[in-house]
């Protein structure tokens, strides 16, 4: 009988660990990241952090154990990666069950009860907006201006153009690749960034150099 109980759970374990998906360059960029957010994630209890845009849930993984005090909503809008993402909360007990959200859309219709204005301390998305229609990065600040309590934060990481231009040609290369895929992708400028941050409350406050020519930006809600 004990034979049988240990197959089923060994069997249970393995199920889950399949379900894990592990993507080489979040790997490579969730301590140089982590780093960033420790300079910024606050002591004290009952904070919220927000991830949109959650891919493989690699990275909240990562972050969740260093922040105790810190409640982590992974979220995503391809159903095909919550599995994964749920795979690796279920590990960690200040993560909470991923959630399929769609950015383009107000706060108020991701349903559940837990989006309240004002209600979010952090809120943090990687790779996202250089990827992805523009539109999905104007729902990331209009939403984040409203979830986030004053003095709360907006993280944003990947590559980015400034005043106009793409550094280095590794980065003009990927940005051209990426608008060849689809005409609405593309490295998105600081600048118009920050129109929309301001347009939503937000403001940069520190831009980042990180590994492989990208930033981690933060944004606060004043």
């Amino acid at each position: 009988m004990n034979a049988i109980i240990h197959s089923a759970a060994s069997h249970r374990a393995s199920s889950i660990a399949a379900k894990k998906l592990v993507y080489p360059a979040a790997e490579r960029n969730k301590d140089p990241i982590l780093s960033v957010l420790r300079q910024y994630i606050r002591p004290g209890p009952d904070q919220k952090f927000l991830e949109i845009s959650s891919g493989s849930g690699q990275h909240i993984a990562h972050f969740a154990p260093h922040f105790p005090q810190v409640t982590f909503y992974p979220s995503e809008y391809d159903r095909q990666l919550l599995g994964s993402i749920a795979s690796y909360a279920s590990e960690l007990n200040n993560i909470e069950e991923p959630l399929r959200i769609d950015v383009t859309k107000d706060y108020q219709t991701w349903g559940n009860g837990v989006f309240k204005e004002k209600s979010f301390d952090y809120i943090y998305n990687a790779n996202m907006i250089h990827i992805s229609p523009f539109q999905c990065t104007i729902g990331l600040f209009e939403n984040s201006g409203k979830l986030l309590k004053s003095d709360g934060i907006l993280f944003t990481y990947g590559p980015y153009a400034v005043d106009g231009k793409i550094t280095p040609d590794s980065n003009v290369k990927f940005d051209k690749s990426l608008r060849m895929q689809d005409h609405e992708w593309g490295l998105r400028d600081i600048n118009d960034l920050k129109k929309l941050a301001k347009e939503s409350g937000l403001q940069l406050l520190n831009a980042v150099d990180m590994p492989a020519n990208n930033k981690t930006l933060i944004w606060k809600k004043y």
